[in-house]
């Protein structure tokens, strides 16, 4: 996989980053653009939420809006003009009501979550998730010292505690969510690069390199949780 930055269109998109993927099965390339969602979007992102199956939880429109909202990363994947999945990322000083994002605030102070990512059902298996991945590692690094996500134990994991373990995540813990009775694995991954780009620039990121990126909303200081 190769990867490029790329100006952004001018409608709220400053930063793109374009992927090339050069071994598919098939055995024909395949280009794919990472950047920020777009609010005429967020129909076609409900949609392929609540297509994903039993491995992501669904949303209403009124959740949705408000990931549009608050999210500091909300990303989609773009191929051949069309949305082949989005992820969606919270700080750790953010408000996000999730019980395993306060999870893990009830036991880490600094860190980014990644709420949920969903990739289409026909670019399954193409990279986009690899794509996702390594884009919002790109993002974290910069910025938090850990990422965190959890994976649903209880509907075929496998497939997925492979996928993060071979991005280097281990298991922290196991949370079962109040809600839905579903039980989760923690994962956390540490970004080696934090302490470096933390000590070099502090907290003034360089400006003019569009891989770099920036938050779409400045985190939020949240209240202690209370892991509800």
């Amino acid at each position: 996989m190769r990867w490029v930055a790329a100006s952004g269109h001018a409608c709220n998109n400053p930063t793109q980053i374009r992927f090339r993927v050069d071994a598919l099965p098939h055995g024909v390339p395949m280009s794919i653009v990472i950047r920020d969602v777009r609010e005429h979007e967020l129909d076609s992102v409900l949609a392929l939420n609540n297509n994903a199956g039993l491995a992501i939880l669904p949303l209403d429109s009124t959740k949705l809006q408000r990931f549009y909202e608050q999210a500091e990363y909300f990303r989609v994947a773009e191929r051949d003009g069309n949305l082949a999945g989005f992820l969606v990322g919270f700080g750790s000083g953010s408000a996000h009501d999730s019980s395993n994002f306060a999870w893990f605030r009830d036991r880490y102070p600094e860190f980014f979550y990644i709420d949920r990512i969903v990739v289409a059902s026909r670019r399954r298996g193409g990279g986009v998730g690899r794509a996702f991945y390594a884009d919002v590692q790109s993002y974290t690094e910069l910025r938090y010292p850990q990422l965190a996500c959890e994976v649903f134990l209880d509907h075929g994991a496998d497939a997925a505690l492979l996928f993060h373990g071979s991005f280097g995540f281990r298991e922290v813990g196991q949370n079962t969510m109040p809600d839905v009775d579903v039980r989760a694995s923690m994962l956390m991954k540490d970004m080696c690069s934090y302490r470096w780009v933390k000590e070099t620039y502090g907290g003034k990121l360089p400006e003019d390199l569009p891989w770099v990126g920036r938050p779409r909303h400045a985190a939020t200081t949240a209240s202690p949780s209370t892991g509800s």
